[in-house]
């Protein structure tokens, strides 16, 4: 199951540099996974300073 970022993003960066398979890029107006990249790792959500990544439903 892949990640995805809330709306709850501020756009700050930090999730992109720590995902190991370079799945996020910046979005219109948020940072956005790509879900064939993502594999799962949760990374980014530990760096996250206000919990956007979340697993995906």
């Amino acid at each position: 199951m892949a990640y995805k970022i809330n709306d709850d993003c501020i756009s700050c960066g930090a999730c992109e540099a720590e995902c190991p398979v370079s799945a996020i890029s910046a979005g219109d107006s948020k940072f956005v996974i790509d879900d064939s990249a993502c594999i799962d790792c949760g990374a980014c959500a530990g760096v996250c300073p206000v919990g956007a990544p979340n697993p995906k439903d």
